[in-house]
């Protein structure tokens, strides 16, 4: 271990220095792949170039090319700038190559079209210490840039980033004090539906030992429906949604036409059917080369039979969508309808839902079958999944109500990142008021216990899941294992294939 406040080390591509904070060693925004732009534009990331000399590891990296959080935000300033987005963070107890220390490494959230990993609600500081561990963040290419179907480019940018900076993990951990034969990804949201592809992907076989998913989104295009979608992105522009039209915008320009085209999608609801009625025109797809099968597919079938999963949701997912959408109280029997008809499934998803609730409002009707849609069937049938395809599973569900704005938002998405990092900003804020209670506070030391336990033993203490006890852990106050709680969606979505999500007129 370096007594020095800037201690130094040596990855493949140079000497780095970085910053002692509070007990830990940590290095910011160091290049894993080169900048994408330029003839590299919309290309699979490319190997970094070496550089000579000590290089400073003080400060994130740029964040990819975004749009705004909302019509009303603008992005904010004072970020680096430049065209190093694909970068990597690490905080360790210490840089001895002896110690192997596991290793977590954090792929964020954002409907595919946000996120960076200089967000301070990512900061794996507490992770790190209270776990004994490695953390590692790292940007990748989301949005147009990294998800869009371009013709001339690969598909799945964004999840090729994702497998090259897990590459730059295996190469050049050890010598931070990390195991590379010890990695295991979390993330949230499509941070998790990126590490189901991920268990999907052949790219990536190897990479990872363990799995923690929190939240998988169910939206996987097929190669009809994305390529649809970047004809009508790249149409607002007067352009196709080839490589050599669109490489002519500057890259930070680009977000304005995912956010235009979001603006619109409800008029597309004929043509792409739910997705048209989903916070983002991007997912990843199912191209049949980098992603081959949906995750579901390829996890029953072994794919991942050899990667120990934690997958698991929290209750009340799409309240915070309710929220964000002004919808909270409004919801009437016409948008209920609307809702079952759309997302619940066939042949007659309004009157299963209604026979199964025949007591729920229009309002909680709404917003289960696009919780259930959306996140937690996509989560329950992971695990399930996995069980089938040989692996291993541990569930869990997330019942605590975030205690900001009175309680209404009850346990909703988002709710688990501030408890899993223990950091309570921006989003976390607005979920659990800026200054922790000591319950919030205790529920955080049992998420980090949990999941750094997981990462080290495979072990988060309490039983896998089978599709006979179906055990999982709820997540609250007085944490519990017990029987799937949530056994009336189960029912209804039991038969249910997850497959790419189609277009559905030509």
């Amino acid at each position: 271990m370096s007594s020095s406040e800037f201690p130094e080390v040596r990855t493949a591509a140079g000497a780095l220095r970085g910053r002692r904070e509070g007990g830990l060693e940590v290095f910011r925004g160091i290049p894993f792949a080169q900048p994408p732009v330029g003839a590299a534009r919309f290309a699979a990331p490319g190997p970094v170039d070496r550089w000579d000399g000590v290089r400073e590891a003080f400060a994130f990296g740029p964040p990819p090319p975004q749009e705004p959080m909302g019509p009303e935000a603008e992005l904010p300033t004072g970020l680096p700038a430049g065209d190093d987005w694909l970068t990597v963070n690490v905080w360790t107890p210490e840089t001895d190559p002896a110690a192997r220390r596991p290793v977590m490494v954090w792929i964020y959230g954002g409907a595919y079209k946000l996120g960076s990993a200089d967000d301070p609600a990512y900061d794996g500081s507490r992770l790190s210490r209270d776990g004994d561990l490695i953390v590692v963040t790292f940007n990748y290419r989301v949005g147009i840039e990294g998800f869009a179907l371009i013709d001339g480019a690969p598909a799945n940018r964004g999840l090729l980033d994702q497998v090259a900076a897990l590459e730059w993990v295996r190469e050049n951990i050890s010598a931070f004090g990390g195991d590379p034969d010890q990695v295991t990804v979390f993330g949230e949201s499509a941070g998790a539906g990126s590490i189901a592809a991920l268990m999907a992907m052949p790219r990536a076989r190897g990479l990872f030992r363990r799995a923690i998913a929190q939240s998988v989104p169910g939206t996987f295009f097929s190669a009809a429906l994305a390529g649809d979608i970047a004809e009508a992105l790249a149409g607002g522009l007067g352009l196709r949604p080839t490589v050599a039209d669109l490489s002519g915008v500057d890259p930070r320009k680009l977000p304005e036409a995912g956010a235009a085209l979001t603006a619109g999608m409800r008029g597309y609801v004929d043509r792409w059917g739910p997705v048209a009625l989903t916070p983002t025109p991007f997912s990843p797809v199912v191209d049949g080369d980098v992603l081959p099968t949906t995750p579901w597919q390829a996890l029953a079938s072994g794919a991942a039979r050899d990667v120990e999963l934690i997958a698991g949701h929290n209750r009340d997912e799409y309240r915070l969508f309710l929220m964000l959408g002004g919808l909270l109280g409004r919801v009437d029997e016409t948008l209920a309808s609307m809702a079952l008809d759309l997302f619940g499934p066939a042949p007659d998803g309004e009157r299963t839902y209604r026979a199964a609730f025949p007591d729920a409002s229009a309002e909680y009707l709404f917003e289960l079958v696009q919780s259930d849609w959306l996140f937690r069937m996509p989560s329950l049938h992971l695990a399930e999944a996995q069980v089938a395809g040989g692996g291993r599973a541990h569930m869990y569900e997330l019942t605590w109500a975030a205690p900001a704005n009175g309680g209404v938002l009850g346990a909703c998405h988002g709710l688990d990142v501030p408890l899993t990092f223990g950091v309570y900003g921006g989003l976390g804020a607005m979920l659990t008021g800026p200054a922790p209670s000591p319950e919030t506070e205790a529920l955080s030391a049992r998420f980090r216990s949990a999941w750094t336990a997981f990462a080290t033993t495979g072990d988060p203490g309490w039983p896998a899941y089978d599709t006979e006890r179906r055990l999982v852990q709820l997540l609250d106050t007085e944490p519990t294992v017990t029987r799937y709680p949530e056994e009336a969606a189960r029912r209804i979505w039991e038969h249910q294939v997850f497959a790419p999500l189609p277009l559905t007129a030509a």
